[in-house]
């Protein structure tokens, strides 16, 4: 079965890919890879497929589609509690004179919350669609309870440093996809 989202990603555009992505929330390793195969396979790449890679570096840029890391398996539960923490920490932070720490937010829902492992593409659907129909409430509730959580907490520690940097760590990644998929894109927009 996993052979065959394969065989569809890979009949699949890059603009399509970048739309499903943009649909979906995330890129796949399936999908990263088949847009480096198409970029390598093509002898050049046209305007609208440039586009669409640029549109995809802007979503990734701004969290609005995540990166799923090349793993053998993934905790569905994670992608679900960042999505539904993005929009809502978004929500406070438009709302108030408040920021709040994505990470922290989403590490106190997800310490409270089940996993929900998988190790293809139909496993991850079937979780994805099992926690949207039955899980989706607590979800919701637990990501509540952090955002409280996080503003309710006084700042001890205000120099505190992250895990490995998580903002230079999207800019590398998409310096690499960048790189690795169109190696030749500012010099033809430069042209």
């Amino acid at each position: 079965m996993a052979s065959v989202v394969a065989k569809q990603i890979q009949l699949m555009s890059i603009e399509e890919i970048v739309q499903q992505a943009l649909t979906k929330g995330f890129l796949t390793p399936t999908m990263e890879a088949e847009v480096g195969r198409i970029c390598d396979s093509a002898a050049e790449l046209s305007v609208e497929e440039y586009m669409a890679l640029d549109e995809l570096m802007g979503a990734l840029l701004t969290g609005q589609v995540a990166t799923l890391p090349r793993k053998q398996f993934i905790n569905v539960m994670e992608e679900l509690v960042l999505t539904e923490a993005i929009a809502r920490v978004a929500r406070v932070e438009n709302t108030s004179n408040t920021t709040l720490d994505l990470g922290d937010v989403a590490a106190y829902a997800l310490n409270r919350l089940p996993p929900l492992y998988a190790t293809t593409e139909e496993g991850a659907s079937y979780q994805r669609q099992r926690a949207r129909q039955e899980l989706h409430w607590l979800i919701t509730q637990q990501v509540d309870a952090a955002i409280a959580h996080n503003l309710d907490r006084p700042e001890v520690f205000p120099k505190r440093q992250s895990l490995g940097g998580v903002s230079e760590d999207i800019m590398g990644q998409i310096s690499t996809l960048l790189q690795a998929y169109a190696p030749t894109y500012e010099t033809t927009l430069a042209s």
